[in-house]
Order: C-alpha cells, then sequence, then structure tokens
C-alpha cells in the first residue's frame, strides 16, 4: 500500500474542517505539511481530489468516490486499535504454557479454574515436556521450569520454591525396614531419574558431607512416575514438596531422615523469551500463578 494513514487523516479532516488551516489546527500539524500531504497523496492516486478555488476547497468526482474508501479504512484502523486497548486491560486470545507432567497436574490443574473464571477470554493451550524445550520451536509462550536455569536468553519471573524430600510408602516401610542413615540406603530399592543425573542426588549428608548420589534400582524420566512407584510400595524416592504434598498430609507417603535432611529447594520460575513484548495473557498468567503460590507453603 502507498498511501499512508497521515495522508488519509489529513485528506477527511480537510474535508471535514473545510479549509486546510482549520485542519491543520485539527491534527495539531502546520499547513504547510497538512497541503504536502495532500498533494502526496494525490500524486499517489493518480488524479485530483480536491479542487481549489480563491474561495474553497471542493471535491472532485473521483475525490468523492475515495472519500468513502478512505473513511472505511482510518475508522478499522481506530476500531482495531480500541481492541487492543481492551486487549491490554481484559487478556483474550490463545495462551499455551508448557510445564513438567508432575507440575502441571499438582499446581496449575487445580487452578485452572480459578484462571477461567478470572479471564474468560483467554484461551489455554496446557503441554507437558519433561525436558526443556525451545519455545520459539513449539510455538510457546511461556513455560514453567523447576531448578537452574541456563538459558540467558530467557526472561525469568520466580514463583515459588520447592524443598525435596526422601520418601516411601508405609506397605514399603513395613516390609523392607525404615533407614535410619544415609549408610542403610545400601539395602534398599532406590527409586531415581535416568537423567539429569544432579536429580539422583539426595539432600542427605554422606560420609563426605556432600549429598548422596544414589544408583537407581527402577530409573524413570517422569517424577509423577516415581510418585506412583512409591505409593505402590516399589521404594524409595525422593520428590519435591509441590507434588507430595497431598500424600504427606494423607500419610500415603512418609518422610524420612527427618533430622538429617538438608534443606536443598528447587526454584519455580516462569520464563518466556527476553525479546518478546509481555502480551497481557502472559502477565495475567504469571501474576495469578504468583498470587496463588505467594502465600502456599507446599511443606504442608
Amino acid at each position: 500500500m502507498k498511501t499512508t494513514l497521515d495522508e488519509l487523516q489529513a485528506f477527511i479532516a480537510v474535508i471535514d474542517s473545510g479549509t486546510i488551516t482549520a485542519a491543520a489546527e485539527a491534527l495539531g500539524q502546520t499547513v504547510s505539511g497538512v497541503s504536502r500531504a495532500l498533494s502526496r497523496l494525490e500524486e499517489k492516486l493518480g488524479t485530483t481530489l480536491l479542487v481549489r478555488t480563491t474561495r474553497r476547497l471542493q471535491l472532485s468526482e473521483e475525490g468523492a468516490a475515495f472519500l468513502q474508501h478512505a473513511r472505511g479504512i482510518v475508522a478499522a484502523v481506530e476500531t482495531a486499535e480500541e481492541q487492543m486497548a481492551a486487549r491490554r486491560e481484559r487478556p483474550a486470545g490463545r495462551l499455551r504454557v508448557d510445564a513438567a507432567m508432575p507440575f502441571l497436574l499438582h499446581v496449575i490443574v487445580p487452578r485452572v479454574g480459578g484462571y477461567r473464571q478470572r479471564y474468560p477470554e483467554v484461551q489455554l493451550e496446557l503441554n507437558s515436556n519433561e525436558g526443556y524445550i525451545d519455545l520459539l520451536e513449539r510455538r510457546t509462550d511461556l513455560a514453567i521450569r523447576i531448578g537452574p536455569l541456563r538459558d540467558s536468553s530467557l526472561h525469568a519471573r520466580p514463583l515459588a520454591s520447592s524443598r525435596i524430600r526422601i520418601l516411601a510408602s508405609p506397605e514399603y516401610l513395613q516390609r523392607r525396614g525404615t533407614p535410619k542413615r544415609a549408610a542403610d540406603l545400601a539395602g534398599h530399592s532406590l527409586l531415581g531419574f535416568n537423567q539429569p543425573e544432579s536429580l539422583n542426588e539426595w539432600p542427605l549428608p554422606g560420609a563426605d558431607g556432600a549429598p548422596v548420589r544414589i544408583t537407581p534400582a527402577v530409573a524413570v524420566s517422569s517424577g509423577e512416575t516415581l510418585r506412583h512407584l512409591a505409593l505402590a510400595g516399589e521404594g524409595i524416592v525422593c520428590l519435591s514438596d509441590f507434588m507430595t504434598l497431598e500424600d504427606r498430609r494423607s500419610g500415603a507417603l512418609q518422610p524420612l531422615f527427618a533430622r538429617d535432611t538438608l534443606d536443598i529447594r528447587q526454584p519455580v520460575n516462569a520464563v518466556y523469551y527476553r525479546n518478546t513484548a509481555v502480551s497481557a495473557r502472559i502477565a495475567s498468567f504469571v501474576d495469578y500463578l504468583g498470587e496463588s503460590l505467594a502465600d502456599r507453603s507446599f511443606a504442608g
């Protein structure tokens, strides 16, 4: 499109005001600026829009036909701007959120109803990936990441932190006995992750004082799978508080080494690309999660 919005607005203002001088005053521009805009518009269209006489400006036949289109274009732009302003105040549209399945199930899903009630015009799309994903490649607006962040291209907003604990079911402990110190773990069924290896460091000081690193008898990719294995009495696990809160409250899983457990916490961050403007949709979801987690302790 060769014609600019400024040229269309100048043309309409001249018609509505009656003179170039009055139009310039209404637009907050100089008389020469409005006159040049009209000349450029006529040159681009290859026709005369206004017949200039010593007393007044009069629409040509082509000008009268073009005026209707010009008003429609300017009105459409103004409507679009109004809608964008409304969306900034009232978030709307699709929001794609990615999180590991345990966080999705135990933290996000219970809050979806409240969020949708507050922001009914946002269409949530929830996806689960255990590993880190490329937000742009997966067309994801926002991801919730647990643990240290490594990608400097991301903007992060801290939401909470969650302590990790060593746990087992009463059934398992009754069958295999309760370990009292780190050395006792050697005689037990230990359940852990297949990757990354750092997740198999448990918050229990070993002989050298450093956290114990276990070799899993069963290794899986998902914390939720470990939780279900532990609930089934298959062994001892180390999991984050956010996914075991209700299990600990009900007694389905019991914390071990209460005195010796190190206070190691996993940061929970909402992340999105730094070069991406923070839309009202992203801000609304991050704010809602932040508010709902502010006074919530996963410790139980």
